[in-house]
């Protein structure tokens, strides 16, 4: 067994284990998480800057991001809203159970943890806003900061004792059981993979896990076979090349150069759903981008692509098409408006 399916199997098998167990309650230690998150001192960007949760995100996202376009503030479905803060409390209640794995999993196991936390220099864990920070990149020409905070970084002992730091990113799903079986999840999202790249670089780990909780359950009991096929919990470790960063690194520093150029970058479609900078975006493009993406659009819905993605592109489109005709048909009339007050004012002078 290689040392990355180690870890990813030293990892489920410690958490399975301890979520078999009667749950454990130390209010001594509960105080002590919240009270480092009460004292915790803020740490603000350093411009120009990427995070690296956006690491993969649409490239005129990003510029129209640095230029300090108006991000958009449209309301959300509320389930999506349930969505994003169950997934964050996911994370959460991840490293609440390394913690109290650290400090009970030997007395009542009576075997060490393989994974604790590392600390900071005032003995803190690891993770999110007590390790949150500006990493200084300087790639070629380019000079840019990437800036966040993990979901951990831990110490794992080997079998032969030897200790190695690992990243640790959690993310959840929540739409079906399945989403984590062993059938359909054979690798981490691509988005995910990059990410993590860029935290390998910040806190200079060579080994990162993707940990997958899935919030959707098959049923209260399962099988031993069931749990096999479909568990709820799955871990990819990657080790992070040289290479891997040198990808990373080339495109945010193409990025970071289009920004200081003012030469924004194309708009990806494929990435839209997750744009946070939709309206800016449409806004911004030329006419002849917004030909081209007319163009592309019904290329791919005369194409084989599944519809589910044809519908995708099609309602991208429909966004930006009337973004873009409500802001000519707000200028027209403004221009209109603007034309009649001069008209009233020169007829006033000439009385």
């Amino acid at each position: 067994m290689n040392l990355q399916a180690q870890i990813e199997g030293d990892l489920i098998a410690m958490l399975d284990e301890w979520h078999s167990l009667p749950e454990v309650w130390d209010n001594e230690l509960d105080s002590q998480i919240h009270e480092w998150y009460a004292k915790v001192e803020p740490v603000y960007p350093k411009r120009p800057y990427f995070s690296p949760s956006a690491a993969d995100a649409c490239q005129r996202e990003l510029y129209m991001k640095a230029i300090g376009a108006e991000r958009d503030k449209t309301k959300q479905q509320p389930h999506q809203g349930r969505w994003q803060r169950i997934g964050t409390a996911i994370g959460g209640v991840i490293q609440r159970d390394i913690l109290f794995i650290e400090k009970h999993f030997e007395r009542i196991t009576g075997n060490k943890p393989p994974f604790v936390f590392e600390r900071t220099p005032d003995g803190r864990p690891m993770f999110e806003d007590f390790a949150k920070k500006n990493h200084l990149v300087e790639w070629g020409d380019e000079r840019f900061y990437l800036y966040g905070a993990p979901d951990g970084i831990m110490r794992y002992t080997t079998d032969d004792g030897e200790v190695i730091r690992v990243g640790l990113e959690i993310k959840s799903k929540q739409t079906t059981p399945a989403k984590t079986s062993l059938h359909s999840m054979i690798a981490p999202d691509y988005k995910h993979a990059k990410q993590v790249v860029a935290y390998s670089s910040m806190f200079d780990c060579d080994y990162y896990v993707i940990l997958y909780v899935n919030a959707a359950k098959q049923a209260w009991e399962v099988t031993d076979e069931q749990y096999e096929k479909t568990p709820d919990m799955r871990a990819f470790c990657l080790r992070i090349t040289d290479d891997d960063r040198t990808e990373l690194f080339d495109r945010l520093a193409g990025i970071n150069r289009a920004v200081r150029e003012r030469k924004p970058p194309k708009l990806d479609l494929d990435k839209w759903t997750f744009n946070n900078y939709k309206t800016a975006c449409a806004l911004s493009l030329t006419d002849e981008e917004f030909d081209e993406i007319k163009a592309y659009v019904k290329r791919a819905l005369r194409s084989r692509l599944p519809e589910w993605r044809k519908q995708a592109y099609y309602d991208a489109f429909e966004f930006i098409r009337e973004v873009r005709e409500q802001r000519y048909a707000k200028s027209r009339q403004e221009g209109k408006s603007a034309h009649r007050n001069l008209l009233n004012y020169l007829e006033g002078v000439s009385e």
